[in-house]
């Protein structure tokens, strides 16, 4: 979000207009629009929609999230789950508070059923065993946050090399130890999909554990009993993007035929997907730290312009979820960052209104 135009004294107050209609501009609107301090104020969005990266779709017989999927850490220190429940969108589960307690140190939930690419499918002991071994690991790479140096670049390069050192004392059978690895590598691939990389190699260590999980078991909005979702990330969905919904249903059907031993298994109906890499107005999914980089560089892209201290005038505000140090990626992060520069306005024009909403 970006908030520009006459921001200084200008009759009937100051002017702010709004650069795009995700959450963050959308959120930073409706903070300010409140107050009778901004009675000039305008959205620009270039698409014919709002909500950025957050889309949702009517079909199937339901709706189908495009774009943001999950509510990240449903608890109170989530904003996003505050408004969901707030219009009555979540069901009692999501609203209980043992669901709100639950810590899942931001791991995904295991599979209930795991298939080779043989169509064989996988013990779910030796998937949890694995499991246990992967996010074991992750969990270490959170605590080199504040280490003077780390033994590594990325948190790619630190997995596979204590990966590496388990491998070695295995004891089973060649192809148990291929079938560990296999599973192995699939949580390397939807660790990717988590952080939104095309490898763990390009994810920065250090900084890392930055990143603040909520607690909270994740959870949807329903949608619609007959709908398989999937999800792809880096080069592979850059290169998917290029393919026709024609190209894809057929793929997936051979896939799906493959892993289920099934070769007579109905092709989907059709296929609705994003294409997030190729929209002019989005180029991408979302942030991490990338090697190279810190949490530094998150504030740097939430600086105004121009800078704070500086004694001009602030003519230009960022926000988006790549400007939130410690919730990048998520959509909370989003809102709270559209919050945040709604509330460096307010407290620049209307320091004596007190704020609609506490900041988290």
């Amino acid at each position: 979000m970006e908030s520009t135009g006459s921001v200084g004294e200008a009759p009937g107050g100051p002017r702010v207009l709004v650069v795009g209609g995700g959450i963050a501009g959308l959120g930073a609107a409706q903070r300010l629009c409140g107050h009778s301090a901004f009675p000039h104020l305008r959205v620009l969005e270039a698409t014919a929609r709002a909500g950025g990266r957050i889309r949702s779709e009517r079909c199937f017989g339901g709706v189908v999230e495009v774009g943001a999927h999950w509510i990240h850490g449903p608890s109170r220190g989530n904003p996003v789950f505050q408004l969901a429940a707030e219009y009555g969108l979540l069901g009692e589960k999501e609203l209980s508070q043992e669901n709100q307690l639950v810590e899942t140190g931001g791991h995904v939930g295991l599979p209930s059923v795991s298939y080779a690419s043989s169509g064989a499918s996988v013990s779910l002991q030796l998937v949890a065993e694995m499991a246990t071994l992967f996010y074991g690991l992750i969990d270490q790479t959170r605590e080199f946050l504040h280490a003077a140096e780390t033994p590594v670049p990325s948190v790619g390069e630190y997995l596979k090399k204590e990966i590496g050192q388990h491998v070695a004392g295995w004891t089973e059978d060649e192809e148990t130890r291929k079938l560990k690895l296999a599973v192995l590598n699939s949580f390397f691939n939807l660790e990717c999909c988590v952080s939104g990389t095309h490898s763990m190699d390009l994810v920065a260590l250090a900084p890392f554990g930055e990143y603040t999980v909520l607690p909270g078991l994740d959870c949807t909005f329903s949608k619609s009993v007959h709908v398989l979702c999937g999800f792809i990330a880096g080069l592979e969905s850059e290169f998917m993007e290029t393919l026709s919904d024609e190209e894809v249903l057929l793929c997936l059907t051979q896939v799906l035929r493959r892993v289920t031993g099934n070769p007579r298994l109905p092709a989907p109906k059709s296929v609705l997907r994003s294409r997030w890499h190729s929209a002019p107005y989005t180029r991408g999914s979302y942030s991490y730290v990338a090697v190279g980089s810190t949490g530094g560089d998150l504030d740097l892209l939430a600086q105004p312009l121009p800078a704070d201290g500086a004694g001009a005038q602030l003519q230009i505000l960022f926000a988006g979820e790549a400007t939130h140090r410690t919730f990048y990626s998520t959509t909370h992060g989003a809102l709270l960052s559209g919050w945040r520069e709604a509330d460096r306005l307010l407290s620049l024009w209307a320091p004596q209104v007190q704020q609609p909403r506490p900041r988290l």
